[in-house]
């Protein structure tokens, strides 16, 4: 009989990036490997809709209802399971009944996250809801699993504290998917990009004087881009908003000719496992960084990315690329040879099919 795993995360399949990037493209893998895993998700496409509205009181009511059976039901069939694969958090709010009742079964729990997800950090359409959280139940959750997996080496150092079975396994990225098919980079309007989603978009915005300044340096020579699931326009920039989609994700991507991901310097972003410069740097795109927590580990300053900090670096490294073609040709390819080296499905599957078959053996 094959063994199963059940894995509880939040969102539906290719939904969220953290939740694609860290469980959904493993589990083919898995099944080659003669396992049977089960997604066990949430919220639909009409609770994203609604979850993350301001003034949706109603239905988010009516959202925590329902999804609270459902995880009740998802909680009780885990029991059929070999493996309980919980990602960040088997519920929305600040109890930790579910993974409780999960524990009781007996089964291992691999628990998995991304983020400092035990500070304080709730969306804009929630934060009035804010109370309900309890980022402190992450140190519940370490300590009921039989094995933790992190995204860098600042949230192995938190989750030791409460559990020494600490796996670091970073964000990884398909490299067969993430492929490069178009060249663009001899156009004549350089393309300045971001992607992200609603809960990262306040970081973009903090970088647009910066991008002002680039647009009143070159004019029509450069253009601005996002690619999220929230609309962001600003009419100064003629910014181009393109709304996020699986099926056209990686096309989009490729029309972006310089990657950028501001982050501020503080205790969230520390966690953080540089997911948006993992993108582009697969798909050959040369890449800005700020140089907090694991973006100084993915980028080499100046050999295969740029890492900048304050407005005049952001300025300095982003006029170096727009002038400089073959500099971004040769930072595109440093870029996707670290990404197969080191942060690709194929340099880590070794790795995760250890750690399941290892918690097997409990």
């Amino acid at each position: 009989m094959k063994p199963r795993i059940l894995y509880i995360v939040p969102h539906r399949l290719n939904r969220s990036p953290g939740q694609r990037f860290r469980c959904e493209h493993f589990i083919p893998i898995l099944e080659e490997k003669g396992f049977e895993c089960t997604y066990a998700n949430l919220l639909n496409a009409w609770d994203d809709e609604h979850f993350y509205n301001k003034t949706a009181f109603l239905q988010k009511i009516w959202i925590l209802t329902k999804s609270f059976y459902k995880r009740l039901i998802h909680s009780i069939q885990a029991r059929n399971y070999d493996i309980i694969f919980i990602y960040r958090e088997a519920f929305m709010i600040g109890t930790t009944f579910f993974e409780r009742l999960l524990y009781m079964w007996g089964n291992p729990i691999i628990y998995d996250f991304d983020d400092s997800i035990w500070l304080n950090d709730t969306s804009e359409g929630n934060k009035q809801f804010a109370w309900l959280k309890n980022s402190k139940k992450t140190n519940t959750i370490i300590k009921l699993a039989h094995t933790v997996i992190v995204g860098n080496k600042y949230l192995a150092e938190y989750a030791s504290q409460f559990n020494e079975h600490i796996q670091i396994i970073p964000t990884t990225i398909d490299t067969k998917y993430h492929t490069r098919t178009i060249n663009n980079i001899e156009s004549h309007s350089i393309c300045i990009g971001w992607t992200g989603t609603e809960t990262t978009l306040k970081h973009y915005t903090t970088i647009i004087p910066v991008l002002q300044t680039i647009k009143q340096k070159y004019g029509n020579r450069v253009k601005f881009k996002i690619i999220s699931n929230v609309p962001y326009y600003n009419t100064d920039l003629d910014i181009e908003y393109v709304n996020w989609n699986a099926a056209s994700e990686i096309h989009d991507l490729q029309t972006i000719d310089i990657g950028i991901m501001p982050l501020p310097n503080d205790e969230w972003s520390k966690g953080k496992c540089g997911f948006k410069g993992l993108q582009y740097m697969s798909l050959e795109i040369p890449s800005i960084l700020s140089p907090v927590g694991v973006n100084t580990e993915i980028i080499e300053h100046g050999v295969n990315g740029f890492l900048a900090e304050t407005d005049l670096e952001w300025e300095q490294c982003l006029s170096t690329l727009i002038e400089d073609v073959e500099l971004r040709k040769t930072l595109g390819k440093a870029g996707r040879k670290t990404i197969e080296d080191r942060f690709s499905i194929h340099s880590q599957k070794d790795k995760y099919i250890s750690i399941i078959t290892n918690a097997l053996k409990k």
